[in-house]
Order: structure tokens, then C-alpha cells, then sequence
């Protein structure tokens, strides 16, 4: 039986690179004197030599930016908004008010809330739609404690949507504000 080229070529590709890991530290039939990275048993200090792979310490307890702690209110930073409404719904209303009081408690720091809306309407409603739900939540946030010089607000109306396509799916997803720290 005749083998062509193309057909042996995936043969050797894999054969070199099976070869080639047997003499790298670590791997079968490698020099396994040589020092590699730390292992430490699981129950052993992971912190010990400096590394942190999570905000989650032992007992649970989140030592990360509170922003990215997934049991916070402040990751949630989309804010949905019902058709042709500029007023943030009671079920995101905790929400805000958690990163208003974030805000208040770090006045370094600072926000943009980007107001956005549906394709429906005209380009010029949108953009203004979007304005007014970035600025309902500023008025939230500012409520809380928040200054004014912490939060900018932008309206990106129908430019930037969050999925494509036409139907109540999509634009229920593009009737937002986000927050971008």
C-alpha cells in the first residue's frame, strides 16, 4: 500500500510533537531533577508563596474588589429598562442603590453609566432615551451619597447593541445602562 505525502505528513507532525514533549521537565521520560514551578498539597497555604488565583480565601470569605465578588450586588452592572422607559425598575433598584453606596464610601473612584435603547425609534429619540436612563441612574447613585464629579454619563442610544437582530429578545437586552468603572 502507497501512502501520498498528505496523508503521512499528519503522522510525523504528531510523532515530532510527542517526541518532543518526552525531554521537557515534567513529562514522561523527561529529566525530572530539574526545578519547576511549586506544588503545594491541597490544605496547604496557597498564599504562601505569593500566589492568589481567586478573590475567594479560605472559610469563603471574598478578599477581591468587591466589583468582581459574584456574590455582590455591585457585579451586577447592567441595568434593564422596560419599552420606552426611562425610569430603573424595582427589581434593579438594589442595584444601584449598592453602587451609589460604593460610590459614597470611595470618593476616588469613578463611573460611567451608559445609557442605551432598542432600534425602534428614530436614531436622535434613541440617543435621547439612552441620555435620560444614564441620568435616572445618576440621579440613584447621587441619592446614595455619590458626587456628581464621580459619575459621567453617555448615551450610545441604538449604536452599541448588545446582540444583533429584531424581535423582543434582542431588544429587551439593548434597553440597558452599564456601568464602566
Amino acid at each position: 500500500m502507497k501512502l501520498s505525502a498528505l496523508k503521512i505528513a499528519p503522522i510525523i507532525a504528531l510523532s515530532l510533537l510527542l517526541g518532543g514533549c518526552a525531554g521537557m521537565p515534567g513529562m514522561s521520560g523527561g529529566d525530572e531533577t530539574k526545578d519547576g514551578a511549586p506544588v503545594t498539597e491541597g490544605g496547604q497555604d496557597s498564599m504562601a508563596n505569593g500566589a492568589q488565583t481567586s478573590g475567594a480565601m479560605e472559610g469563603g470569605a471574598w478578599s477581591g474588589s468587591p466589583l468582581e465578588n459574584p456574590d455582590s450586588l455591585l457585579y451586577t452592572k447592567t441595568i434593564y429598562f422596560d419599552y420606552d422607559i426611562d425610569e430603573v425598575r424595582a427589581d434593579y433598584r438594589d442595584v444601584v442603590t449598592a453602587h451609589g453606596d460604593y460610590l459614597a464610601a470611595n470618593p476616588s473612584i469613578t463611573v460611567t453609566v451608559e445609557g442605551h435603547a432598542d432600534e425602534r425609534g428614530s436614531r436622535e429619540y434613541n440617543i435621547a432615551l439612552g441620555e435620560r436612563r444614564a441620568n435616572s441612574i445618576k440621579r440613584l447613585l447621587m441619592a446614595q451619597g455619590a458626587a456628581e464629579s464621580q459619575i459621567i454619563t453617555i448615551s450610545y442610544g441604538e449604536e452599541r447593541p448588545a446582540t444583533m437582530g429584531s424581535g423582543e429578545t434582542s431588544w429587551e437586552l439593548n434597553r440597558r445602562a452599564e456601568f464602566v468603572y
